[in-house]
């Protein structure tokens, strides 16, 4: 059956097989959260290397991999038409030809994978021995290793955009594989979980060959059995996880639940900041140590670095002795006399005394700065006509009351291995201040939660995460969530800080050094392998 399915999408016409591509990578989104239905992997990457058996040429197979590309990000940016929709009237109508094209321009990604795989000729395309059937597995080998690798310079080139690594579809509490399972990337990181995931999803592909030996089956299964093995070893793990926390920490966190479309208007300013300070105040238990908001929590009315009256007023906010944590933009002057303005984290005492700031790093593109600003004629998405600048960099702040943590603004907890500092003191937690409003209703907030869930996984640390609107949560160091304020709904948490899972991680260690020999090797292995076996 599989021979005859393999057969019949291999011979399709080119236009059929771009539009089967472009149908199964939109498919394949449906395995990540909310929804998570992960067995559809398994059928999009057979059906994609199927498709790909079918082209005569490196262009043909670069196509199709674009054309997969192209549904598979289409799919997983929708989220993104929201917050065009913010300012209807002045972005609406771009909605969703910018998704389009952002699209359109993401699949090249994909499409680099499915042009170098066609370096391994499909069965019947040249004099290789495609009876023999240890000659295909490396063409499998070879494209798993091939989309970790472009999936991980996808993270940084052109600034990077790291959003749903394959790894992402095992984040979701809700399967009952899924906490386990990501309990490796604390050894391997995200992308070492993608290498194995694509692997174990593509390697059905070999089932479609025109083989007929007993192993077919066993090593097309083989890594699949892997990711047994990984969440076998996560579970054994979480039964020597505990509930410790940290004595003496109890952190409120603030969901205003607040519309972007309200949040810009200036005449609201007043009333979200007495909606926060009622928040914060309200039935707040004894003993507190801090009080967070989330990211630009504080409008620009309240100038908290400026403003002596607007520090004294949210200083309200902060409990006896204690802290107010939030985001604010953050505005000063440099040397030429040129206004900067951050997208910042503010820790304000009680008494209105400014402890510690951090500065936003890993900006936004089109929504906090318009990269070719000479060649785009639009403002970006956010209120105020000029770009945000860039900090300094990811740091650990140490302020009184607290155990020392990471401050993540928004989106840059979506970074794998890029979200501790690489020297300094270590942090203890990690505090990410998020604004999903941007987003609404829609599975963005959902697929944004389940990488901060990695990232606190990874680095074996707690991850405190404060949103304007959902997903607010405690994470431990596991990935379990501890306390969790869903989408749309107006509220506080009272929490204690878990303990750390570890002192350290191997990966928060080597960060990404491991996942991406494991690519390298296997890729190139897999192209020696191929070529020996063509001479």
């Amino acid at each position: 059956m599989m021979g005859g399915l393999a057969g019949r999408l291999s011979s399709v016409t080119p236009w059929q097989r771009l539009i089967l591509a472009f149908a199964t990578g939109a498919l394949a989104i449906v395995a990540y959260p909310p929804v998570s239905a992960f067995p559809l992997l398994w059928v999009a990457f057979p059906v994609l290397l199927w498709l790909l058996d079918g082209c005569e040429t490196r262009w043909s197979a670069t196509a199709t991999g674009w054309a997969f590309g192209f549904g598979y990000f289409l799919v997983s940016f929708h989220w993104i038409a929201n917050a065009f929709y913010v300012d209807a009237d002045t972005f609406g109508a771009f909605a969703w030809p910018a998704v389009a094209a952002l699209s359109a321009g993401f699949a090249l990604y994909i499409a680099v994978v499915c042009g170098v795989t066609h370096l391994f000729p499909p069965p019947g395309k040249d004099d290789l021995p495609y009876e023999r059937f240890a000659v295909y597995v490396p063409r499998v080998v070879f494209f798993a290793s091939a989309w970790t690798v472009v999936e991980w310079i996808r993270g940084w080139l052109f600034t990077g955009f790291a959003w749903n690594p394959i790894a992402t579809v095992w984040s979701e509490e809700m399967t009952p594989v899924g906490v386990p399972m990501i309990q490796v990337t604390a050894l391997i990181g995200t992308y070492g979980l993608t290498l194995f995931t694509v692997l174990a999803a593509a390697a059905p592909a070999i089932l479609g060959t025109p083989f007929r030996e007993r192993r077919t089956w066993i090593v097309a299964l083989a890594p699949a059995a892997v990711l047994l093995v990984f969440a076998a070893g996560g579970a054994v793990r979480l039964t020597g996880a505990g509930d410790a926390t940290v004595e003496g920490i109890k952190l409120r966190l603030v969901q205003g639940n607040i519309s972007q479309a309200d949040r810009a208007r200036p005449d609201l300013w007043p009333d979200h900041i007495r909606d926060y300070l009622r928040l914060s105040q309200e039935n707040r238990p004894a003993g507190s140590s801090a009080v967070i908001w989330g990211e630009a929590a504080v409008p620009p009315l309240f100038s908290l670095n400026a403003s002596d009256q607007g520090r004294r007023l949210l200083a309200a906010a902060a409990p006896e002795n204690g802290l107010l944590i939030t985001g604010a933009d953050r505005g000063i002057r440099d040397e030429n006399g040129e206004v900067q303005i951050y997208n910042s984290l503010f820790a304000l005492t009680d008494t209105s005394a400014i402890e510690a700031t951090y500065d936003k790093t890993h900006l936004v593109p089109y929504g906090e700065y318009m990269p070719l600003r000479w060649l785009i004629p639009f403002k970006k998405l956010t209120e105020g006509v000029g770009d945000f600048s860039k900090g300094a960099g990811l740091k650990t702040l140490a302020v009184p009351g607290l155990p020392p943590f990471a401050p993540l603004i928004c989106y840059e907890a979506i970074f794998s291995g890029a979200v501790t500092p690489w020297t300094g003191p270590k942090p203890r937690w990690l505090l990410n201040l998020t604004n999903d409003a941007w987003f609404g209703m829609s599975w963005g907030p959902y697929q944004h939660y389940a990488a901060a869930r990695l990232r606190a996984v990874e680095e074996g640390l707690p991850l405190v995460r404060v949103a304007n609107t959902g997903i607010s949560a405690v994470i431990d160091g596991y990935g379990r969530t501890r306390e969790s304020l869903g989408l749309g709904i107006k509220g506080v948490l009272d929490v204690a800080l878990p303990q750390p899972a570890a002192e350290f991680t191997l990966f928060g260690t080597l960060r990404n050094i491991l996942p991406l020999l494991a690519a390298t090797f296997g890729g190139l292995a897999a192209f020696i392998f191929r070529r020996r076996q063509g001479r």
